[in-house]
């Protein structure tokens, strides 16, 4: 989704890429670096127990429009984020020249859980107004904690934000839904509306056994209905080749076909599968595959297990009360 600003931002591409990492200054090989994936792993059998990790970035900015354009105190920093934990680091970049901007970026273990998301933005001073965002790299890097090789996990953005007075004008229409799952864009985004009464307090609070329970019943029936649209939204977007063979999507789009397939039609393979969602859509029979789908985003969801020990949670709490 594009965001419109009351100003003028960067036309040109900001890039960035990890280029080091340390874990309590120990110099982590090479090959825990992804460049192609765009992660970084920091979990190694021989030193599960650190503290403090030190990541190394360099940011290419469009050097000529910056100085051509109407921005003054041009800042670049890298942020480091999780949503599980709330966390967030910034960390400001240095000018190196011709466009190059290096720093490095502290990530304190004890702040974070399994997964942290790196990125880079640009501000500056635009119309008197310091601090305006003014560009942000367009791929971000994900920092794994508990992986000892950097490949790239399946990712579901989770966002909260208010439907009916937050910034983002499209969700208004839907300010009495205590949810809703966006596919349009590089990761599946799902959007928990806080000014739905108490929905975010339970999902972050405490408690007990039976809160705990419930939590997870509520957090898989977002799951599955996330999984359920990310497929929706993955079967759209597959096209016939010149071949008329229908071509696998790119992207998340890609995993998560894959992955849910095997359960819509268990006696096919992943390429015969692909070719009869095509069919069905196109000449018919969709409808029927509808259970399968439900089922399939279920499994993904682990719907079977929360649910049964929501129930059994909720069983016992009845026969303390009594």
């Amino acid at each position: 989704m594009n965001i419109l600003f009351p100003y003028r931002t960067l036309g040109g591409e900001v890039t960035f890429e990890v280029t080091a990492a340390k874990l309590d200054g120990r110099t982590l090989p090479l090959a825990m670096l992804s460049r192609e994936q765009r992660v970084v792993a920091l979990h190694e059998a021989e030193r599960s127990e650190w503290s403090e990790a030190r990541l190394s970035v360099q940011a290419k900015l469009p050097e000529r429009e910056l100085a051509d354009g109407p921005w003054t105190d041009v800042v670049c920093v890298a942020i480091l984020s999780e949503s599980a934990t709330n966390a967030r680091t910034v960390a400001r970049l240095d000018d190196a020249g011709e466009g190059v901007w290096r720093g490095d970026i502290t990530l304190a273990r004890d702040a974070h859980h399994t997964r942290a998301a790196l990125s880079v933005s640009v501000v500056a001073t635009v119309d008197g107004e310091p601090g305006r965002l003014v560009g942000t790299a367009t791929e971000s890097w994900s920092v794994e904690l508990n992986e000892r090789t950097p490949t790239r996990k399946q990712e579901l953005n989770i966002q909260e934000i208010d439907f009916r007075e937050g910034p983002q004008d499209w969700l208004r229409p839907f300010k009495d839904a205590p949810w809703l799952v966006e596919t349009t864009g590089d990761m599946p985004t799902v959007h928990l509306n806080t000014g739905f009464e108490g929905l975010s307090e339970f999902l972050n609070g405490g408690g007990g056994a039976l809160d705990k329970a419930m939590r997870s019943m509520l957090a898989t029936q977002i799951a599955t209905e996330a999984w359920i649209a990310m497929f929706h939204a993955a079967v759209g977007d597959v096209e016939p080749g010149e071949d008329g063979v229908p071509q696998w999507p790119t992207g998340w789009k890609d995993s998560v076909l894959r992955s849910m397939l095997p359960d819509v039609l268990p006696e096919l393979s992943p390429a015969d599968g692909l070719l009869e969602i095509h069919l069905r859509r196109s000449e018919g029979g969709w409808q029927d595959l509808q259970p399968r789908i439900q089922y399939a985003a279920g499994r993904r969801a682990r719907l079977a297990r929360n649910v049964g020990t929501g129930l059994r949670a909720l069983s016992q709490a009845g026969r303390g009360t009594q």
